[in-house]
């Protein structure tokens, strides 16, 4: 059986807490937000949602409100279920993978990650209606401020010579990060759960040939290379001066 990653693994582990967060739920309960922080919390969920649909560049007006509508609710219910759950909700056990102590942001994952499947499915539903499958990429890249492309540019800089079927699984791989990423709230959350999906393709280079470590290795001395002679250059040409 093939290794889970450090984060999914916890998920999986933790599944069966589920009722156990619920029934904890009123442990540290939250005070309510005033109505004034309330509207301007809704204001910024209203702007950010309008950025998104903007990239888009829609001319017709009634698909740009209901692009809108969608996403604008997707935020809210993520930043509420968000708000309204915290990590004390959950256990501090152990990493079953490493034996080491959950970080908060490991508890904060868990609990996020039981917000209802509709809230996701809602959302996917809602863009597919008006938009083309490229247009649904553009909102989730929005959400996750471009992670996939600049994610793969990195794989791209570490392996050179990355093949095209190598390519097109840690794409893969990446898009179901995107997806998954949207569920949660801010951009820590988003990045740990990519970090999931680089650990999956990490393995997948290994599984088929290449050796990450020795390759991540060689990108990391050969950067640092780099910045030691552009520092002698400029060191150099200052002398000269």
């Amino acid at each position: 059986m093939k290794k889970l990653n450090r984060i999914g693994l916890v998920l999986v582990a933790m599944l069966s807490l589920t009722t156990m967060v619920k029934a904890q739920e009123t442990a540290k309960p939250k005070a309510d937000a005033s109505p004034e922080a309330q509207a301007k919390a809704d204001a910024d969920v209203a702007k950010k949602a309008a950025e998104y649909v903007a990239a888009l560049n829609l001319t017709d007006a009634d698909k740009a409100a209901r692009v809108k509508d969608v996403v604008t609710t997707h935020l809210k219910a993520v930043r509420d279920w968000n708000n309204a759950h915290n990590a004390d909700m959950v256990p501090a056990g152990i990493n079953p993978l490493s034996g080491k102590p959950l970080s908060e942001m490991d508890r904060q994952i868990i609990v996020n990650s039981s917000i209802p499947r509709s809230v996701h499915e809602n959302l996917m539903a809602g863009l597919r209606k008006d938009l083309a499958e490229e247009q649904v990429e553009v909102i989730l890249d929005k959400y996750t401020i471009g992670k996939v492309a600049f994610t793969l540019n990195g794989y791209k800089s570490i392996v050179p010579d990355l093949t095209p079927t190598e390519e097109a699984a840690i794409l893969a791989n990446l898009k179901l990060a995107r997806e998954q990423a949207v569920d949660f709230k801010n951009i820590k959350q988003v990045s740990a759960i990519f970090e999931i999906y680089k650990t999956k393709n990490e393995q997948y280079l290994n599984e088929h040939g290449r050796n990450w470590h020795q390759l991540y290795g060689d990108y990391t001395k050969a950067i640092i290379a780099k910045k030691a002679a552009d520092k002698a250059a400029k060191d150099k040409a200052a002398a000269k001066q």
